[in-house]
């Protein structure tokens, strides 16, 4: 895809828009703030899309979490970062109880995608510029400090560009090279928009090359949330071992894809020494353990803490009991374990 001549774009904020209430008409509110033009990326906040469609409600916002929670990915003491409907992983579901009157929390638009096509359609309506739309949220990262905006809703724009199967300058072939151009974007605006200045909006100016045609909105922002099977950090580290423990069918989703039988047997034998793992009859799909006990009780204590670990290991990997413990000479116990199906 072609640069911009010059490469360069300017962040242009829109101000004096005031507060926004439910039912507000808030493409024509953007467009009386700054004159906008055909090829122009124009970046809104959540929050403000959120009022003008009534999202705002009466309440906290830890109670509200559960509400808007699809999973729990981690908890310590009152924060909670959580998978929401959306796809997204945000902290307390990106419920906002900031710059709303008090007593009320703002939630996130039911559907930003939607949202950003529809603010994009109202400002192009009757011969108005054609423009992209980003809508944008604030999140923290995973090992690192601070918080960025990240595009969760878009219209006009294709929010990822792949680049896989591209020569690099020097001949080598890119392989996982796909910019989140969206979220370039939303974190670029939010410079120009700033958090305490009461600016929910921003235009992105010299980037007409990234905006569709009209009518075309492309494939939205949820094109930019990883499935769930591509997930390698689903939950927090003491969740995924509590989730492992308690083998609840619905936590597996947290896991991510389940792994191959050499990666399923390489594990169970890296947990469990002294076991007996093999491959069972029935090729890639199946795999036993044999836990060697005896009849005393500690040994039977140990045998119990050993299926425990297998079993839990077993869950972690994606894989699943295929059927009750049975006994195999004696006081032994063989396990045997499935791969769910493709």
């Amino acid at each position: 895809m072609s640069r911009s001549a010059g490469g360069g774009f300017r962040c242009l904020p829109l101000t004096g828009i005031g507060e926004v209430a439910a039912g507000a008409d808030l493409g024509a509110l953007l467009s009386r703030a700054l004159e906008i033009a055909d090829g122009d990326i124009l970046v809104v906040t959540s929050k403000v899309v959120s009022k003008a469609e009534g999202r705002v409600v009466a309440g906290e916002r830890g109670p509200a979490v559960a509400g808007e929670t699809d999973r729990v990915v981690a908890r310590r003491a009152g924060t909670s970062i959580v998978r929401t409907h959306h796809g997204l992983v945000l902290a307390a579901a990106g419920i906002d109880a900031s710059n709303t009157d008090p007593g009320t929390i703002v939630l996130l638009p039911l559907n930003p995608d939607s949202s950003a096509r529809a603010l994009r359609e109202r400002v192009g309506a009757n011969g108005g510029p054609n423009v992209a739309v980003v809508v944008t949220d604030t999140l923290g990262r995973a090992w690192r400090n601070g918080q960025v905006d990240i595009a969760i809703g878009a219209a006009g724009i294709e929010v990822l560009h792949d680049y896989v199967g591209m020569p690099d300058g020097y001949g080598n072939l890119l392989e996982v090279t796909a910019p989140a151009v969206a979220d370039e974007i939303a974190g670029a605006a939010d410079l120009a928009k700033g958090k305490l200045d009461g600016t929910p909006a921003a235009v992105v100016r010299g980037l007409g090359h990234l905006v569709t045609a009209p009518g075309v909105h492309g494939s939205g922002a949820s094109a930019l949330i990883r499935d769930e099977g591509q997930d390698m950090f689903g939950y927090g580290t003491r969740e995924a071992v509590l989730q492992a423990l308690h083998q609840d069918p619905l936590a597996q989703r947290g896991f991510g894809a389940a792994a191959s039988s050499e990666e399923m047997v390489a594990a169970l034998r890296g947990c469990c020494p002294d076991a007996g793992v093999r491959v069972a009859e029935g090729g890639a799909a199946r795999v036993d353990v044999l836990l060697t006990g005896s009849a005393s009780p500690p040994a039977q204590r140990a045998l119990g803490a050993d299926e425990a670990r297998v079993t839990a290991v077993a869950f972690a990997m994606g894989w699943r009991v295929a059927q009750a413990p049975v006994a195999e000479a004696g006081p032994d116990v063989v396990l045997r374990f499935s791969a769910p199906s493709p």
